[in-house]
């Protein structure tokens, strides 16, 4: 092989590995602003998603956005924001309120027990019934249930009275009704399992339609605040209230828990 020869063949070797380096800063260039690129990306995202937490916890909860929802009132409603619910024969004379919160342990033991006596008077026409809903429960254990289930009763009432006070009482009954911790009425699915036990609402295609869309939420916010700014001085549930005083068990400031106590209770308060 020439000189010539031999020269050329050593400055092509070196501009191969020249441009091998060259090709290989290139990637390595390259290599690292991708890197580079993705940690940004990583940190962006992270950002972002605390920013999304942190706007998501500061945006209103579900129940804060239905006070501004658009009020529908059941059927078979009077009064201020349809909160005046009556029940019974229009005939009777005197009027009973009823104050119950829907996840109220007590309220279901009193339904259990003296409901039954409660409603025979009413359809006897001793009284009529006022039902004001309650949901103050919700704000102390906490949860939702109480709200979901008087919006539930408000799609109920919707559809009949009968309907409404059948519905309350599948929802205070033993089967059905929770824990005061256990918030299973937050669950549209469980109220409406609970509902295929009322006849006229298990064929009632508005009512579940109701139930599923909330359409009564704002009214049960309505009736909760109802409830909030009683003039009767009543704090807690079960209450019972005829011509202004609450009917107590003996001896105490409490409902009266047995059926003797609220015959005697309610024996006086028609008297009275």
């Amino acid at each position: 092989m020439s000189k010539r020869n031999s020269q050329a063949a050593k400055s092509a070797a070196r501009e191969r590995i020249r441009a091998q380096q060259e090709a290989e800063r290139k990637r390595e260039k390259q290599k690292r602003a991708a890197i580079v690129g993705v940690s940004i990306i990583g940190v962006l995202a992270i950002a972002g998603g605390v920013g999304y937490a942190v706007m998501q916890s500061n945006k209103p909860g579900y129940w804060e956005e239905a006070k501004d929802a658009k009020l529908v009132k059941p059927a078979n409603t009077s009064g201020t924001n349809g909160t005046t619910v009556v029940l019974g024969k229009e005939s009777a004379k005197k009027t009973l309120k009823v104050y119950e919160d829907p996840r109220c342990p007590v309220c279901a033991a009193f339904e259990q027990t003296v409901g039954p006596t409660v409603e025979k008077d009413m359809k006897d026409g001793k009284y009529k019934i006022e039902f004001i809903g309650a949901t103050f429960l919700d704000r102390n254990i906490p949860g939702e249930g109480s709200r979901n289930a008087l919006s539930a009763l408000g799609a109920a009432l919707n559809v009949s009275d009968e309907a409404f006070l059948e519905y309350k009482k599948v929802l205070f009954s033993a089967k059905i009704h929770p824990s005061e911790q256990d918030d299973k009425f937050k669950n549209d699915s469980y109220l409406l399992k609970a509902a295929d036990q009322v006849p006229e609402l298990k064929k009632s295609a508005a009512f579940k339609k109701a139930v599923k869309a909330g359409t009564y939420d704002r009214w049960a916010l309505e009736m909760s605040k109802k409830f909030d700014d009683n003039k009767d001085g009543v704090e807690g549930t079960p209450s019972f209230v005829m011509d202004g005083k609450q009917l107590t068990g003996p001896g105490s400031k409490n409902a009266p828990s047995t059926v003797e106590d609220y015959k005697t209770a309610i024996g006086k308060a028609l008297k009275g």
